[in-house]
């Protein structure tokens, strides 16, 4: 954990509840590794688009004309209207908006500024050269009315860090730090970056956390997210017998030990646990209750089929009292090791999207 001098930072990365113009979304398709499950998956992200769409406008990535056809069919049918959506037709590897969209900052806190950062399929993990290449063809397009476009050589994942809007970062050293992502760098050379890229007044470093099946080495935005200032929620296992009980416990008595930028330690609430599910090859999947997406007006929080679901949305609604919380199914995105949050990526006010009710396309 750093505390840098009080300084006015010349970007600035704003909280995500703060307003927002829209959310972003790369519709799943044949051409990735969903195989037999890439109907469920097309069914959550209507259901999810449905849920964005009550709230605020969407930019929907699709893979070719073909596949936009059956998208916005199954909007319509759904109920969702055609006049809040821009489609756009670009090729993609895979649906992790958050990962491969941009990371937005106000320049001077006036000026809306995307920022591509490289993404590198979590360490090269998995194929990612179309997602990296995603931003520059959707600015391309004119999908974003000419908002300043600045492409960075550096790999930063948008779920790896969270921002409370007055320049504190949260984060995991194991993911930051990797060496898979920016050769190794040191922390304070990450710090740096942060700082000159997004505003950070200071970084909250969490040394401990994990999920297992969790393939992006430890993105905070499945562990631990600000609700504002002064509040962190946050995953807790509370079963001895689970194989995540000591890891997360650490993480939780490194929260205890973080404090505002008043000096006051933050008001820490904690998530329920869900049950244990497995994949088909017997591997554990990272279910996550941290991984709600905020919206103008709302919360948009993942649901598994699972007895705690209905707690999860009730502390929610407690954290976030003036907005609506909508639960979402989430089990066929889960199944790939991501969520809601994971597939989504918010434009803030600022970053208007003026070709609503249209079909773009990058060819």
């Amino acid at each position: 954990m750093i505390y840098a001098p009080q300084r006015r930072a010349r970007v600035r990365l704003p909280a995500e509840w703060e307003p927002q113009a829209g959310v972003l979304l790369t519709w799943p398709h044949a051409h990735g590794d969903w195989g037999d499950k890439l109907e469920q998956a097309h069914a959550a992200f209507v259901a999810l688009a449905a849920a964005i769409a009550r709230f605020e406008p969407l930019l929907i990535t699709c893979y070719d004309s073909e596949h936009q056809a059956l998208v916005a069919a199954d909007l319509q049918a759904a109920g969702v209207p055609l006049t809040r959506i821009c489609f756009t037709i670009c090729p993609s590897n895979d649906v992790w908006a958050r990962d491969h969209g941009p990371i937005s900052v106000y320049q001077e806190s006036v000026l809306p500024v995307l920022q591509d950062f490289t993404f590198n399929g979590w360490g090269g993990k998995f194929p990612a050269e179309l997602d990296d290449r995603l931003t520059v063809e959707l600015h391309r397009a004119g999908c974003f009315d000419g908002i300043e476009l600045r492409r960075i050589q550096w790999v930063l994942e948008g779920g790896s860090i969270d921002g409370d809007g007055e320049g504190t970062i949260l984060t995991t050293s194991a993911c930051l730090l990797t060496t898979t992502r920016n050769g190794g760098m040191s922390r304070e050379q990450v710090e740096m970056q942060l700082r000159d890229r997004l505003g950070a007044r200071r970084v909250l470093w969490l040394e401990r956390g994990a999920l297992e099946g969790d393939d992006t080495d430890s993105h905070v935005d499945m562990l631990a997210r600000f609700c504002d200032s002064k509040t962190i929620t946050y995953v807790r296992c509370d079963d001895p017998s689970d194989s995540h009980y000591d890891e997360l416990r650490a993480m939780e008595a490194e929260l205890e030990q973080f404090r505002t930028l008043k000096g006051e330690p933050y008001r820490l609430v904690p998530l329920p646990w869900p049950n244990a599910r497995h994949a088909a090859d017997g591997h554990r999947l990272p279910l996550s209750y941290a991984n709600f997406l905020i919206v103008n007006g709302g919360v948009i929080v993942p649901q598994y089929d699972d007895s705690a679901d209905a707690e999860a949305l009730a502390v929610l609604r407690d954290l976030f009292p003036g907005r609506e919380v909508v639960g979402v199914p989430a089990m066929p995105l889960i199944e790939q090791h991501g969520s809601v949050h994971c597939v989504t990526m918010q434009l803030p006010r600022g970053v208007e999207l003026p070709h609503l009710g249209k079909v773009l396309s990058t060819a």
